[in-house]
């Protein structure tokens, strides 16, 4: 039983899940779910797994021995490429509807589209050097390279909070990064 809620091709199930339901209803109910819930929904599942992958190392410092806690980090590499790879859905649901690069271009230089480039052009290089050989090719620069996640997070809710309709959900968030940071950094001196 272990090695099955363990094993990675079943995270990867689970974590597809929101993304295939997300596509189901903007793909067969486009009416009733529409352009709005699909850009806010790929948007939020990507800054939720974001904050799962941020909160893994104090997560770690607190519960060294548990097995959760030993699971997510093992995993941790695994949840910010799937943040990344909702994140890129995101993105090319507000490309599908701009369906042209003059109006993309137009809002490009605006502060909430352009935090979003901004912490997307950043989550690039890290979703790339996810995995094992790039570990093991960029040694302790890889680390440096990774610690970019965390000038790219806060762009990221900067951008929910410019954008959204009602910045409230993005406050609330943006508060429970503050809190993450803050436990990571206390747990990390202590």
């Amino acid at each position: 039983m272990k090695a099955i809620t363990g094993s990675r091709p079943l995270l990867w199930l689970v974590l597809a899940l929101p993304g295939a339901w997300i596509m189901g209803q903007w793909t067969f109910t486009p009416d009733a779910y529409g352009y709005g819930h699909a850009i806010g929904d790929t948007g939020d599942w990507a800054a939720w797994l974001l904050l799962l992958t941020l909160a893994v190392t104090p997560i770690r410092l607190l519960f060294r021995q548990h097995g959760f806690a030993q699971f997510l980090m093992r995993r941790r590499r695994d949840l910010g490429v799937a943040s990344f790879a909702y994140a890129s859905a995101h993105l090319i649901v507000y490309l599908v509807k701009k369906a042209a690069l003059a109006p993309i271009l137009e809002e490009a230089a605006s502060a909430d589209m352009l935090t979003g480039w901004l912490a997307f052009a950043l989550f690039v290089p890290l979703a790339v050097t996810s995995n094992d050989a790039s570990m093991r090719a960029m040694k302790r620069a890889w680390k440096r390279l990774h610690r970019l996640v965390y000038p790219a997070a806060i762009l990221v809710f900067v951008h929910w909070a410019l954008a959204a309709f009602d910045p409230t959900t993005a406050y609330i968030n943006i508060a429970i990064l503050a809190v993450i940071e803050i436990v990571r950094l206390w747990l990390q001196r202590r």
